[in-house]
């Protein structure tokens, strides 16, 4: 599985070197066998015998962070979805993006983003799973600002990352607490000590927290603003990361622990009614829109309200349909917005308004579109996949025991959501493909799409179709184990497709289908509610004021310190070093003082001790700048030899060639500078500079004191005296810690000294190149 995550990521890695190719061949072409491969390998995993599998690679042990993997039913079903529509996404991004697009940077992201969402549907170890979620969060940025020259992608990217991201550190809160109540970072532990979770005084907090990630990321209300302003990405993008992938984290985030919280009796409130008011907003804002991906956008709000709200449900049915709804959405959601991609493709245009007649003109996108809209609308017609789900949630509205107010309400809510949901799908549908011709307000004439472009949606709407013949084909070897893997209750029931026109679901279908005719046929007529809800109020203002005021705020601030003052940058860092460091050490009782185990201080030690202290103090009152650089050499040189006195030659070597080189540094940085000349200051500068010098200095030396008095941790000297020889072969201690225990950090130190040699290399010559010019 490991191996199954980062392939995306180890394949990007690939995409500059074979993109440079693009002249001879498609960047995608490559790009598809990655999802593709995947796909093959966990599609063998389907089956009535189906068991999960475990799978774990240490990372950092000690922090209890490892790659701690897990493929259940969930998590099968999500990755299924990530590759199988990755996959279809990529083949028609082959025909829908030109050869001449940066499509380099294009597929690095969608891999990054698949090599993400991979991770985090995977992921048991929840420190991981946030690791992967937050790269999500990155990548759909990247992914939505890919037209980054248009104003409109740069605004919904960061959008969309502001509000995702907030939920993402919320959520990081929660695991955080999770990890305090069970001691564990995995969630199938922490599934196993739901007793000791529901018992703890966190728990409240846990919710709020979590839910906020989820919340934000499945783009439920309020936090929907983000969803419709990311259409301005590239249609592929949207099918991807809008129907199947990025939008259903939060959906997975709350399936995954429905077993812990769904216990709680504010889980069932505060999800279901967040779900149902996101259903019935959604599709309700749906039927205003115009431009086709802004109508798919709102319809996706109000797809994920209602599978949230029946995971809020959380009895045996709801799940069971909400994991079947997960899937249906995919396919018929996918489709559509790939038709929607042909449209604006083919006609320039995806504006509703300049739209009509496309029957015609492109009678395949007509007839994939017609299977897939109704579908989406729950018509009742039995090769529709669609419709199985949505019974499937009015049957589990009508089956919430509690006699609450709320549960009472939510089968109306689920009918009048509903009812919008049949009008958007009517008003895409026919809006689009019937009516009279517009030609002439159309940037270009339409045609049928490339065959290539039409695959893609064409196995999507294969899939509505074939689920919608026979549902139970998918039932008992996938579908029962995901939902399973939420509720462990959930048995398997055969899905049918009648069950009597007195059968409670389907009599709220035809009262749907009726309704939503109606208010279809007089959309024009009652259109005009819209100005009055929502009228002028709108989220997207309170974001934008929000962001606005972030904006005029931080300028504020950050103007009233860059003064672009040496001295004042100074004195805010050490003041602000000073004053953390002791409130931390006051907090920590970190003020120990111990003399045990002290070595004997000579009057070598004590003289060289006064001739730095001297050296130190004259730095202050010195006007020469030789002086200046004798007298700071003097107190590095003083630290060398306390070195050797203590018997640390390598350190006293290594301290010996630094001040060497400092010296030599600072005589070259003061030959161009001005001679070293007495300041005014004012009394209050000079007390200022005093008290933070001093408090300074009595930091350090507090520091160093509990340092030596403290044992707060086992002395890791033992360690490296015990293993160096054993680990690195060498009898010296100092030299093993440096080249072996502590290789990595070596090196690393090493190439940021090189890049910072490359980096002044560069602007030296940027600059010579300037002056030739």
């Amino acid at each position: 599985m490991i191996f199954a995550v980062l392939a995306p990521l180890l394949a990007a890695c690939f995409i500059p070197i074979i993109s440079k190719v693009k002249h001879k061949l498609h960047t995608g072409y490559f790009v598809f066998f990655v999802p593709f491969v995947i796909f093959l390998f966990f599609i063998q995993f389907v089956g009535n015998d189906f068991t999960t599998v475990h799978q774990s690679i240490n990372w950092i042990p000690s922090l209890d962070i490892n790659f701690d993997f897990t493929l259940d039913g969930l998590s099968l079903l999500f990755v299924l979805l990530i590759s199988g529509i990755g996959s279809l996404v990529v083949l028609y991004s082959i025909f829908y993006l030109d050869k001449a697009e940066n499509l380099g940077h294009f597929y690095v992201y969608l891999l990054m983003f698949m090599s993400a969402m991979l991770g985090v549907v995977l992921s048991d170890n929840v420190f991981v799973l946030y690791t992967f979620w937050e790269l999500t969060s990155i990548s759909s940025f990247l992914l939505i600002g890919y037209w980054h020259f248009k104003e409109r992608s740069r605004y919904g990217a960061l959008k969309s990352m502001m509000i995702t991201i907030f939920g993402g550190l919320s959520m990081l809160g929660a695991f955080i607490l999770l990890y305090v109540i069970t001691g564990t970072a995995s969630i199938q532990e922490m599934i196993a000590q739901t007793d000791a979770i529901l018992a703890s005084n966190y728990l409240p907090l846990v919710l709020v927290l979590l839910l906020l990630g989820a919340f934000t990321k499945s783009a439920q209300f309020p936090f929907h603003i983000w969803l419709p302003d990311a259409m301005e990405a590239p249609t592929p993008v949207s099918a991807y990361l809008h129907s199947a992938t990025m939008v259903k984290a939060g959906i997975y985030l709350i399936a995954r622990f429905s077993p812990i919280l769904s216990l709680y009796e504010w889980f069932f409130i505060t999800v279901s009614l967040a779900g149902i008011i996101t259903l019935c907003w959604g599709s309700y804002m749906a039927v205003r829109q115009t431009d086709l991906k802004a109508i798919l956008a709102f319809s996706t709000i109000s797809q994920l309200g209602m599978i949230m709200a029946m995971l809020g449900f959380g009895t045996e049915a709801a799940v069971f349909a909400a994991v079947f709804h997960i899937l249906n959405h995919a396919t018929f959601k996918g489709s559509l917005f790939m038709i929607a991609g042909i449209i604006d493709h083919e006609s320039g245009t995806r504006d509703i308004r300049k739209l009509g007649g496309f029957m015609t003109l492109m009678p395949i996108s007509a007839t994939l579109a017609a299977f897939a809209t109704f579908s989406m609308a729950g018509v009742p017609l039995p090769f529709l996949n669609g419709f199985y789900s949505k019974e499937l949630f009015f049957d589990s509205t009508l089956g919430l025991e509690n006699a609450n107010l709320l549960s009472q309400a939510i089968p109306y809510l689920a009918v009048l959501g509903s009812i919008f949901t049949f009008v958007y799908s009517m008003y895409f549908f026919f809006g689009v493909f019937t009516g009279p011709k517009k030609l002439d307000q159309l940037p270009k004439k339409p045609h049928e799409a490339p065959v290539g472009m039409l695959i893609s949606p064409f196995i999507l709407v294969l899939g509505v179709i074939l689920i919608g013949l026979f549902p139970n084909m998918v039932n008992a070897p996938f579908l029962v184990h995901a939902a399973q893997a939420v509720n462990n209750q959930v048995e398997f029931h055969e899905v049918y497709f009648w069950h009597g026109l007195n059968y409670p679901p389907m009599i709220m279908s035809l009262i749907v289908v009726g309704a939503g005719i109606a208010l279809y046929v007089t959309r024009e007529k009652w259109a005009g509610i819209y100005n009055v809800l929502p009228g002028k109020l709108s989220f997207n203002r309170v974001y934008d004021m929000i962001m606005e005021k972030i904006d005029t705020y931080s300028a504020k601030v950050t103007d009233s310190y860059m003064t672009g003052s040496l001295k004042t940058y100074m004195v805010i860092i050490l003041t602000a070093t000073l004053v953390v460091t002791m409130a931390f050490m006051f907090i920590t009782d970190g003020f120990t003082i111990s003399f045990n185990n002290l070595a004997d201080i000579t009057v070598i030690e004590t003289s060289i001790v006064i001739i730095m202290s001297i050296a130190a103090i004259a730095t202050i009152f010195t006007r020469n700048n030789l002086a200046a650089i004798i007298v700071v050499g003097v107190v590095g040189y003083g630290v060398a030899m306390l070195f050797v006195i203590y018997g640390a030659p390598d350190i006293a070597l290594t301290q010996f060639v630094i001040e060497t080189v400092t010296v030599a540094l600072f005589l070259l940085c003061f030959y161009h500078l001005p001679k070293l000349r007495k300041r005014s200051e004012s009394v209050g500068e000079k007390v200022v500079k005093s008290v933070i010098s001093i408090g300074f200095g009595l930091m350090m030396t507090l520091i160093a004191i509990s340092a030596h008095s403290s044992n707060g941790f086992d002395v890791i000297s033992d360690y490296f005296l015990k293993t160096s020889y054993k680990l690195g072969g060498g009898d010296n201690v100092v030299n093993v810690i440096l080249v072996d225990m502590r290789g990595l950090d070596t090196l690393f130190e090493v190439a940021v000294l090189g890049i910072a040699a490359l980096a002044i290399f560069s602007l030296i010559k940027l600059k010579k190149g300037k002056e030739a010019e």
